[in-house]
């Protein structure tokens, strides 16, 4: 398989999981209080959001190289 196919490929399955979802979250520990011997801890949690954009991007792009790859590989 051509590296190219791989990379096509990958990209198709991202830009459908981008199309498909509009972010992630994820929770992440942080020191709140930290006064001598008395600390605190609180779990905060981060949203990322991805643009539809991004995954319409990244289908075009892997199709396109899908598209590409074939047409180098006919002749």
């Amino acid at each position: 398989m051509k590296p190219a196919f791989i990379i096509g490929i990958a990209l198709i399955v991202l830009g459908v999981l981008g199309l498909g979802y509009s972010g992630f979250s994820y929770t992440q520990r942080e020191r709140v209080i930290d006064i001598g011997p008395i600390k605190a801890d609180a779990d905060v949690k981060h949203t990322v959001y991805i643009a539809p954009i991004v995954g319409a991007a990244a289908l075009a792009g892997g199709i396109a190289l899908l598209l590409t790859n074939r047409k180098g590989t006919a002749g």
